[in-house]
């Protein structure tokens, strides 16, 4: 396993299909802000009066799990501050080429400390296989952005270099560790890179990129933004728009942050 260290850049997201900036993107005013946010959310306060969507981990559950709530930007302004950072925007665009940026769904993770446990892990997965409500051919991809000082020993993720080539296997999953059942095409390899992050510091990936995470064995929290992004280049493939689509035209939940 290798650790990236270079800025990101359009040609890695390309040949790769994921790049890392590994200087932090995002002002620090921003990010302590986001960390109160988040903070308030996991407590069930919600600054607009707006709660999350349905999550798999809610106020009061197991605080080991990993903790993750879905459109936090909704009920949080500071959180939406973040999510909607034009230089986030810009970078997006800078790395896929693309004219116009959307987020389309957020959302909040939060791995608490576990010592010699596997409960609070990310199994290796491609985002794609969620993903269903978009056409296939829909250009679709994810800022994660760092709050805390993600080291080695956090828990931080770990991308499959190429294997946004390999198409959609339908393998894997987000909540359970399946590395070993997953299939690795003929003639491919599997090999892991490690995404190490300061607070404000993000990578991006494809959509058909295997990543995954494993236990926090830190003393701190792991703490982050899943942004789900898309370019021009993408269509729901219902109308209205569905599932995790239908929120596209509510600028108030998945504003535009870059071009129009």
């Amino acid at each position: 396993m290798t650790t990236s260290t270079e800025p990101a850049t359009r040609l890695q997201y390309e040949s790769d299909g994921f790049t890392i900036h590994s200087q932090p993107l995002l002002p620090k005013a921003v990010v302590e802000a986001a960390i109160e946010g988040m903070d308030a959310v996991r407590a069930g306060q919600y600054e607009t009066g707006i709660p999350p969507q349905p999550s798999s981990w809610n106020p009061g559950d197991d605080p080991s799990k990993l903790c993750k709530i879905e459109m936090p930007q909704i009920t949080n302004r500071s959180i939406m501050e973040l999510v909607s950072h034009p230089a986030l925007g810009e970078l997006a665009a800078a790395i896929t080429g693309a004219s116009m940026v959307q987020v389309w769904w957020v959302q909040l993770l939060y791995k608490p400390p576990v010592e010699n446990s596997k409960e609070a892990i990310v199994g290796y997965h491609q985002d794609r296989q969620y993903w269903n409500v978009w056409d296939d051919d829909s250009e679709l991809f994810t800022a994660w952005v760092a709050l805390s000082d993600v080291r080695s020993d956090c828990g931080p993720m770990n991308f499959v270099p190429g294997s946004h080539r390999w198409g959609l296997l339908n393998q894997g999953d987000f909540f359970q560790d399946k590395k070993n059942e997953i299939q690795v095409p003929e003639g491919e390899v599997w090999s892991e890179v490690t995404a190490t992050l300061p607070p404000g510091g993000v990578s991006f990936h494809h959509c058909l990129t295997f990543h995954g995470s494993g236990p926090n064995y830190s003393s701190r929290p792991r703490r982050s933004f899943a942004i789900h992004l898309r370019t021009d280049k993408s269509r729901p493939r219902h109308d209205p728009p569905e599932g995790l689509a239908r929120f596209i035209d509510n600028p108030d939940y998945c504003p535009i942050i870059f071009g129009k």
